[in-house]
Formats: C-alpha cells, sequence, structure tokens
C-alpha cells in the first residue's frame, strides 16, 4: 500500500511540473497585436508578417510621362493589382479610385498619391503601394535603322550609345558607317561606328531620353552589263573599288567588252560617265579606282566577241552535222 501511494504521489507531482513549466511559457511570449483588416469596416485575423522590403524600378528620380507602363499592387490587397498604361492625358485608371495624374510625378511620389486616394476614399486602411514601371516609354531614347531589334529603350542612370546599340541586339548586316544622333531640342550630329566598336571608342556618346538614334545603311554600288551576277552591293566597309565591285558581281563575261567599261554617276549637274582602263586594272598597271555610293560600273558587251562566239557555236554545229552524216 505505502508504494502505491508513493507511486501516486510522484505521478502527481511530474503532471504538476509539466503545468507550471507551459503556464511559464505562455506568461514568457509577448502578446500580439491585431492589426486592423486593410478594407475599411472588415475585421480579418492578425496577420504578423510585415510587408517586405519593396524594391523600386530603375532611377527614383525619373518622372513618369505617358506612354509608360506601371504595375501597381497593393501589399495584402491582390484584388487591386493591375497593369496599365499611362494615358496621353497623363492619367492611369485603378480600380476603386478611378483616374489618378501621375505624369510628371517619380515614384515614390505617385505611390503616395495612389495611397492618399485609397486611403481618404474609405477603400483600404494604411495602404502600402508599390509601382513598377516595365517600360519608361517617356524616358526612353529611339533607336531606328540598322539594328536587329529597333524600338524605344530606356534611359536609366548613365547610358551611353553603345548600351543602346547592344540592347538592340546589334547592327543588322546592311548597317552603315555612321550614326546619326538627335538630341531633344538640338541639332542631330553623325558619329562614325563600326562593327566592332572598339575601332571608334570617342563615339560611345552619352545618350538621354528623348534623343533618336538612327543607324544608317550601308550605302550600294550597281554593277551591270556583260557580268555574271549584274546586282548591287553594299558598301559596308564604307568604300568599294572596281576591282572589288568586278569581283563581287562574278567577274566579266568572256563576250564583255573590257575597253568600253565606264562608271556612271550622278551629280547635281547630271549623269556622267568615267572611262575605266579596265584592261590595265586586270592587268596591275594601272591603280585601282574607288567607287562612290550610287555609282553604276557598266561593262558594255563586244559586239565582234558576239558575233565571233556565234560564228564559232555555227562552225562546230556545222562541224558536228557533217560527223554525223560521214558517220552514217
Amino acid at each position: 500500500m505505502a508504494k502505491v501511494w508513493k507511486l501516486h504521489s510522484v505521478c502527481v507531482l511530474y503532471l504538476l511540473s509539466i503545468a507550471v513549466a507551459a503556464e511559464s511559457q505562455t506568461a514568457a511570449s509577448p502578446t500580439q497585436t491585431v492589426p486592423t483588416d486593410v478594407f475599411a469596416g472588415a475585421s480579418t485575423p492578425a496577420t504578423p508578417n510585415a510587408p517586405p522590403d519593396l524594391v523600386k524600378s530603375g532611377d527614383s528620380t525619373l518622372r513618369l510621362g505617358s506612354g509608360d507602363l506601371i504595375e501597381v499592387s497593393v501589399y495584402n490587397v491582390p484584388e487591386l493589382n493591375t497593369k496599365t498604361r499611362v494615358g496621353s492625358s497623363g492619367d492611369v485608371y485603378l480600380p476603386l479610385v478611378d483616374y489618378v495624374h501621375v505624369a510628371g510625378l517619380t515614384i515614390d511620389d505617385a505611390e503616395a498619391v495612389i495611397e492618399k486616394r485609397l486611403d481618404q476614399g474609405g477603400f483600404v486602411k494604411n495602404p502600402h503601394v508599390q509601382l513598377f514601371v516595365s517600360e519608361y516609354t517617356s524616358a526612353g531614347a529611339s533607336l531606328l535603322g540598322e539594328v536587329t531589334k529597333p524600338g524605344v529603350y530606356p534611359v536609366l542612370g548613365d547610358q551611353r550609345l553603345f548600351d543602346l546599340i547592344s540592347a538592340a541586339g546589334g547592327f543588322t548586316d546592311k548597317a552603315g558607317k555612321s550614326a546619326t544622333v538627335t538630341h531633344r531640342g538640338q541639332a542631330s550630329i553623325a558619329v562614325p561606328i563600326s562593327r566592332n566598336l572598339e575601332d571608334h571608342p570617342e563615339s560611345n556618346i552619352p545618350v538621354f531620353a528623348g534623343d533618336t538614334i538612327s543607324i544608317r545603311q550601308a550605302d550600294v554600288i550597281y554593277v551591270v552589263g556583260d557580268v555574271l551576277r549584274p546586282s548591287g552591293f553594299l558598301m559596308q566597309s564604307g568604300h568599294l573599288s572596281v576591282l572589288q565591285a568586278i569581283a563581287l558581281a562574278g567577274g566579266a563575261n568572256s563576250t564583255a567588252k573590257l575597253g568600253g567599261a565606264r562608271i556612271i554617276r550622278k551629280t547635281p549637274s547630271g549623269l556622267t560617265e568615267t572611262p575605266v582602263p579596265m584592261k590595265k586594272l586586270l592587268q596591275a598597271k594601272a591603280d585601282d579606282i574607288q567607287m562612290q555610293p550610287d555609282d553604276i560600273l557598266f561593262i558594255p558587251t563586244s559586239a565582234r566577241k558576239m558575233l565571233e562566239g556565234r560564228t564559232a557555236e555555227a562552225a562546230i554545229q556545222m562541224a558536228t552535222s557533217a560527223a554525223l552524216i560521214t558517220v552514217r
């Protein structure tokens, strides 16, 4: 009997120690405060987690403008998240608060205006608004011409010409050797460029919002007449000589009249023709001639060679026919 009473006492003491420990832990824990719900007049369970640090997009000093595409989110109220573009009037349409004028405001200022409209309208208590700019159309530079992806590119912080060209995927095969840069309200300037951007480090000039940059197409020369592949050819390196042009055209045909080759050039006073000593050029007895943009290199056909060719062809046909008759 004494052993049973002793065991009973031990169990009671053990249970009492557990209860005391649990009560001590509860007393040591801080009491959580229950915040008011974000919607006015609503009552929901507490949200113990504070809103995370929100990262701004780009430079917070940049100002919104017409055409910018923005994403607006309200912490803990996903129903109000929206993606919209700033209209030509500078306004954006948002759920509940209707139109809000944001043009000319920084990201921080726009967030504060939206938060005030939500709070004063009784829609959300103590709202926390995040604004993210997906496209900075109003704070961008237009890159046109011979680049892989022409378009408007954001100019955030310290941006330079080569940065935008790289963002646009680089040059196309038709790109020329110069670019035209027009700063807002200023005259256009031309800068030399190359496929290897390091060739012209001085051309990596700063660009600003509102700039227009145009990459010129390479100039073209034409080779026509009695050549293998008459066509137009790009002056991708900025210059092209007569021999280079003939090589691109596959060379002259056997019936070409090399002594009659000439360059046809358009001048302010009209078309001019300049004889080309093609035979001497091919024999390296004369200096090669540099062509100019839109020049036409014309290689005529020799009537004598054409006649001789036809005569030789006719003679071959007659000889072939006579041989066939003899065989028969």
